[in-house]
């Protein structure tokens, strides 16, 4: 469905396309945050994404306040586009509704603990793969199946603290702190829909589906840079060195009369203007700030004199002066300001759909543009088309229902 041609819809950031994705059927059985980030992702971009919730439901729909309607603004900022049932799995006629959606599906994701699908009679390798031969299958996991931590849950923060991300995060007065962001779970979304695409694409060649074993171990290591390439080439242990670069200088946070900037210099040619634009050109030519090398060296005794110079001016002024003249520069907005952006609003980065508001996606096509298509769904919202869709008749429906395999109310 095209959101722009929606009957009676208002908003920005509406789908202007049917979207690259057009016609890639999803089923989707994930939960939380990482499996559900990346089929945001391709739904988007127009893949047919169906989530299959259990009936107690995502329980990320209760992670709040704030809340709209009884769903959290954790649920509503990942789900949007999709389409909404629920299933008991541990049903063998559940397990059927979800054999007869992958018949007509290219791709199914889940993130279960390793061994649930292969319990109901699902896993990919004694099941799917021969029944399914095309279809792609992404597991996400904690670490995967086997191991020394093979089969353990996985949480991003857990996560964060167990590949090193944390280490690297915060300073010497806070010591390793929680990247503010749930890094981990975003990271392996992206991976993950980066994964899926390439053996969309694979397909196209050998006609065969494949398995995807996608885990928040791996993709959180892969996230280290540069912090594990300095180890592999120096030995020495990173620690967190909180906003300065651990390569680079000046590259920080610096107090102005009006604001926080961040300035990130990269280069000698970069830190010249910096110092012209400062009025304090005499710097660039100080042979203890001559180059990278000498910066780093004198990090303390140049961060001194740059905060004094930048005290002086009005930060939102400098900082697009900088960006401006070739500085990399910009001021540190907090996020109420930085969604609010003129830039922001150009780049169409806040997407509205009559009472939904959310990020706005990244990826801009010129001929299939994605974008919003409907708001997230209500639990099972869309369960009884779903099922008419795959042949299951109004009779059938009520039945499953009467059962307890297929839920319209979520299960306490």
């Amino acid at each position: 469905m095209d959101g722009a041609n929606i009957p009676g819809a208002t908003g920005k950031g509406l789908a202007k396309s049917a979207g690259a994705l057009a016609g890639i059927k999803v089923v989707d059985l994930t939960r939380v945050l990482g499996g559900p980030y990346c089929t945001m992702i391709l739904s988007d971009h127009g893949a047919d994404v169906i989530k299959v919730e259990p009936p107690q439901g995502d329980e990320v729909r209760d992670w709040g306040p704030p809340f709209h309607e009884g769903d959290a603004s954790y649920f509503i900022g990942v789900n949007r586009n999709k389409r909404a049932m629920a299933v008991d799995l541990r049903k063998p006629e559940g397990q059927a509704i979800i054999l007869k959606m992958l018949a007509g599906a290219d791709v199914l994701i889940e993130n279960f603990k390793p061994g649930d699908m292969e319990r109901w009679g699902l896993g990919y390798h004694e099941v799917l793969s021969a029944r399914f031969p095309r279809l792609i299958h992404c597991r996400i996991s904690g670490f995967g199946g086997d191991g020394p931590l093979g089969g353990l849950p996985g949480y991003d923060a857990i996560l964060q603290a167990m590949v090193g991300l944390m280490s690297v995060n915060g300073d010497a007065s806070t010591g390793p702190l929680r990247v503010g962001t749930a890094i981990v779970d975003m990271g392996t979304g992206l991976y993950s829909a980066i994964g899926i695409l390439m053996a969309l694409h694979e397909r196209t060649v050998s006609g065969q589906g494949q398995y995807l074993d996608m885990t928040l171990y791996d993709c959180g290591m892969a996230l280290l840079h540069p912090q594990a390439a300095n180890f592999f080439l120096n030995g020495k242990r990173p620690a967190g060195t909180g906003n300065p670069h651990p390569n680079l200088v000046p590259y920080d946070k610096y107090s102005t009369r009006t604001c926080d900037i961040f300035i990130a210099s990269g280069n000698n040619g970069q830190f010249r203007k910096l110092c012209e634009l400062l009025g304090r050109p005499e710097m660039a030519d100080d042979p203890r700030y001559s180059d990278n090398g000498q910066r780093s060296i004198n990090r303390a005794a140049l961060s001194e004199v740059l905060r004094a110079a930048f005290a002086e001016h009005d930060g939102n002024e400098i900082a697009i002066k900088l960006i401006r003249n070739g500085v990399p520069a910009g001021p540190v907005l907090p996020v109420d300001q930085s969604t609010a952006a003129e830039h922001t609003v150009h780049r169409d980065m806040v997407t509205e759909l009559d009472w939904y508001k959310g990020i706005g996606t990244p990826i801009k096509f010129s001929r299939t543009p994605g974008g919003t298509r409907r708001p997230p769904p209500k639990f099972a919202q869309h369960g009884g088309e779903i099922l008419g869709q795959l042949g299951y008749s109004e009779a059938e429906i009520e039945a499953l229902r009467r059962s307890g395999v297929v839920h319209d109310k979520r299960r306490i």
